[in-house]
């Protein structure tokens, strides 16, 4: 019998995880034949939800799903654990500034940092989701210094799977018929969604170019770029809340493709590679991108371990933006760091 994997979601009383943990535990990320032990932290005051969303997994009478373990210590939810959903943060309200995400949060990461340290195990997948989550997963891995910084990843799928989405509509395809978007960068307002590389089979079963296809730059350099950039504001200025649903299937998506590794899609062709959006660690010898942040690059994926793509030729409008977004994430980590103890 398959051993049990050890996977961690923080923020399990929260919205995103309820959407994301009966995923997790049905085997819609580790795999149809993998038992899952599932170990949920939030906070004391959020502890009697927390045992509800206990009593639900429960009556799923999911096969997979061994071991379910809520907490709100650190020690017990850290424990020697394969994987690591980081969900749980100072949650993102209308009209919030970001430095006032900045300093909520560096604690709270700078604390789950040393927690992995001390009690997870080394090879620990660290996806931070949390926002600002490029630069909460920058301190948590900061303060877990044993673990390796490729160990480390923020979600920016929900921006890849928007603008996926958004090119679909466009041109009147289903969304997994485009592959190879781009998203540079913060998982902010400045990020940078290129499909400058990326593909499209038409209804016609051609696989073309984006550009090729949605023939009207005026919209791909204007209008797309800002319904991506701004569609979590946008979510929350409708629902009054952050995104929830897609939130946690890009979770999914994300985790999913860092154990399997991801492939190309039958429906965007045979010719690779494929690749994906992580937030990883730069370690400045790719595309220029200054070394110490968590910058979203396209990623291939094999074994559990992912790459950068390299050699993506870069024209000069991109190469502004994709600045613009490192050196947020430049002044967000100095801003972070003021708030954070000596460690």
């Amino acid at each position: 019998m398959t051993s049990d994997i050890r996977v961690l979601v923080t923020g399990a009383a929260g919205q995103i995880a309820y959407s994301l943990l009966h995923s997790i535990a049905k085997g819609d990320v580790f795999g149809k034949d993998q038992p899952i032990t599932l170990v949920m932290l939030d906070i004391e005051p959020m502890k009697v939800v927390l045992e509800g969303v206990v009593m639900e997994l429960q009556d799923c009478a999911l096969p997979l799903l061994r071991t379910v373990i809520a907490t709100t210590k650190y020690n017990e939810a850290f424990d020697a654990i394969d994987v690591a959903i980081l969900v749980g943060a100072m949650p993102r309200r209308e009209g919030m500034e970001r430095k006032d995400l900045l300093k909520a949060n560096a604690k709270i990461f700078e604390g789950q940092g040393k927690a992995l340290e001390e009690y997870a195990k080394k090879s620990v997948k660290v996806l931070v989701v949390g926002n600002p989550a490029n630069t909460n997963c920058l301190i948590a891995s900061k303060c877990a210094p044993s673990i390796p910084k490729k160990n480390f990843s923020c979600l920016t799928r929900l921006d890849q799977n928007r603008a996926q989405a958004q090119i679909a509509s466009r041109v009147g395809v289903s969304c997994d018929s485009v592959c190879n978007v781009i998203i540079w960068g913060n998982h902010s307002s400045t990020q940078y969604p290129d499909v400058r590389h990326a593909k499209i089979r038409t209804s016609d079963g051609k696989v073309l170019p984006v550009p090729q296809v949605v023939n009207d730059d005026a919209w791909l350099n204007g209008a797309f770029i800002e319904t991506v950039q701004k569609r979590g504001a946008a979510v929350i200025a409708a629902r009054k809340l952050s995104s929830a649903m897609s939130a946690a299937k890009a979770i999914c998506d994300h985790v999913r493709d860092w154990w399997f590794g991801n492939s190309v899609p039958s429906s965007c062709g045979d010719s690779g590679p494929f690749w994906t959006s992580m937030g990883v660690y730069s370690d400045g010898t790719k595309y220029g991108i200054p070394e110490g942040i968590i910058y979203s690059f396209p990623v291939v994926i094999k074994g559990g371990e992912w790459q950068i793509v390299e050699g993506l030729s870069i024209d000069d409008r991109s190469r502004t933006l994709m600045d613009k977004t490192a050196e947020e994430l430049v002044g967000e980590r100095e801003e972070a760091s003021k708030h954070l103890g000596s460690s």
